[in-house]
């Protein structure tokens, strides 16, 4: 910007890579030592961590809350784990700050838990896959003891459709003919879970946040039948354009060229929190929703109005509203006009087709997933190649 004023022209400059590691927030550091605790049957009893927290040379944005609030919290991962003590020391260094990335706190707690399932069935020799199953949350709503509760959840789903894909029964037979060649055949599973849509407001104000996790939108239906969404969920390469203008076509019927996302115009959008966090669909779409649902409410009023019938017989079908099981209807732009012209409204009924939602979700979505890995080594060389790879996730946790 400064630049940009000197030279009155636009200024672009871009950093090298080695100017980038110096620079720019780094993701994560831990040292961590962990400790888990199985009965006779292969149940977990307990889990134990303590961390050793890398911030940097100096305190960034969320350094502090990364792996404190975003990682100790998900420690019990898909597992039941009736006693967890973690313990977090958050640690100055002489090295680059870090800050969120890519998951921020998740993807550790994550390896970590993952780690541990791994070594303990290698200890307890038993199957990895098998393992994971035994300690298995199958029932929900589920209180872990690190403050989240899991709404809901099916494991066991994931990791079947892993293993099918994977063909993980025969692997056996895999491994016999990889060691007949004179190659060494290995296989990983990571079962993860994620929080997403980081909640509610009350939640960082506990602990000293100056910011709110609500999402805002305004629907805004012209005189013409288009419609302008109007949200504080910025895209920058997400496709929020696509998925956002398909849930309003979706629902009312229209051709998705109907409709428009206006986003990151701080002269237009009222007040909006952002993107990040992967909330812009558990949130921001859900504040649309809202939005959306008020706007339907009164459009009903107005089509029910207009075709003499009750409004709890509307019903909003391929760009119509339509009196349920008649062949009475009127088109969403009629509608639209009728709202604007306001010669014949309800009575008491204000002008207009424009409606706003603030939405502050009451807790964190909790999607999950299984991942498995088979690979192969040479032991001559050491190379190692990967066989396959698959990933079965739940996205709607």
């Amino acid at each position: 910007l400064w630049a940009s004023k000197k030279a009155g022209r636009p200024v672009k400059w871009t950093g090298d890579r080695t100017e980038a590691f110096l620079t720019d927030a780094h993701g994560r550091d831990h040292v961590t030592h962990a400790e888990m605790a199985f009965d006779a049957n292969n149940k977990i009893t307990g889990l134990k961590v303590k961390t050793y927290a890398n911030f940097g040379a100096y305190m960034s944005l969320f350094s502090s809350s990364v792996p404190t609030y975003l990682y100790a919290t998900l420690l019990s991962g898909q597992y039941n784990i009736p006693a967890i003590h973690a313990e977090v020391v958050g640690m100055y260094t002489n090295t680059t700050p870090v800050d969120a990335y890519r998951g921020a706190g998740r993807p550790e707690a994550s390896y970590l838990i993952e780690r541990l399932m791994e070594t303990a069935a290698r200890q307890l020799k038993v199957d990895p896959a098998q393992l994971r199953r035994t300690n298995f949350i199958t029932q929900f709503p589920h209180q872990t003891p690190v403050i989240m509760a899991y709404d809901t959840g099916d494991f066991n789903a994931s990791l079947d459709a892993a293993m099918k894909a994977i063909d993980y029964a025969g692997f056996a037979a895999r491994k016999a003919k990889a060691k007949a060649d004179g190659k060494l055949r290995g296989i990983g599973v990571s079962c993860y879970i994620e929080a997403c849509g980081i909640a509610p407001s009350k939640a960082v104000g506990s602990l000293g946040a100056g910011v709110g996790l609500w999402e805002s939108a305004e629907v805004r239906v012209n005189p013409v039948g288009t419609i302008e969404i109007l949200t504080g969920s910025h895209s920058h390469g997400q496709g929020h354009e696509t998925t956002f203008c398909q849930l309003v076509a979706d629902r009312l019927g229209v051709p998705i060229s109907q409709v428009s996302i206006v986003h990151g115009d701080t002269d237009k959008v009222q007040f909006g929190m952002g993107t990040y966090g992967s909330r812009s669909a558990a949130v921001g779409l859900t504040a649309i929703l809202k939005a959306m649902e008020k706007m339907e409410s009164k459009a009903k009023k107005i089509a029910a109005h207009a075709l003499e019938a009750s409004e709890g017989d509307i019903v909003i079908e391929n760009g119509e509203f339509k009196v349920a099981g008649t062949d009475k209807a009127i088109a969403f732009p009629m509608v639209a006009l009728a709202a604007y012209t306001a010669h014949n409204l309800p009575d008491g009924m204000e002008p207009g087709l424009k409606e706003s939602a603030f939405y502050d979700p009451s807790n964190f979505t909790f999607p999950a997933g299984a991942y498995i890995c088979e690979l192969e080594v040479d032991p001559g060389t050491g190379k190692t190649s990967f066989v396959n790879f698959v990933a079965a996730d739940d996205s709607a946790g």
